[in-house]
């Protein structure tokens, strides 16, 4: 029986992209607390699908929020509660939409795949609407 490969966990290093040595001041232990928790839901989710991904965008220092086109003033990805994961072929959105009870049950929101043409936005607060898919 073939044995299947668990996807690579996705690391802090990914998620911070450099960031957390650059922006050193703006990376507070709260900051840290959710990245570490964000990235152990999503890596859950990424192991139950059997997908890998690479980050996009994690977390955001206030200057390159600033700076990211159409990102919202008050981004999830500041407050390190969000990430973007790389899903050109958009396999991983069709699995999250068809799979949101794995969502609920990891607590997390899927932006909807209509508005990240090209990658998969995860959060793990929810947006105001409180919807599992969610429109920005």
């Amino acid at each position: 029986m073939p044995v299947r490969k668990r996807p690579a966990a996705l690391k802090l290093a990914d998620y911070y992209m450099g960031r957390d040595r650059l922006h050193r001041d703006e990376l507070t232990r709260e900051l840290r607390a959710n990245a570490r928790e964000t990235l152990r839901r999503v890596n859950n989710l990424l192991r139950r699908a059997g997908i890998m991904c690479k980050v996009t965008s994690g977390w955001r220092p206030a200057a390159i929020n600033a700076a990211v086109p159409g990102a919202a003033k008050n981004s999830k990805h500041l407050h390190c509660v969000a990430v973007d994961l790389e899903d050109r072929s958009g396999t991983l959105d069709a699995w999250c939409m068809e799979n949101l009870d794995a969502l609920e049950e990891l607590g997390l929101w899927l932006e909807h795949p209509a508005a990240t043409p090209g990658w998969c936005h995860l959060q793990i607060q929810p947006p105001r609407s409180g919807s599992r898919v969610f429109n920005p």
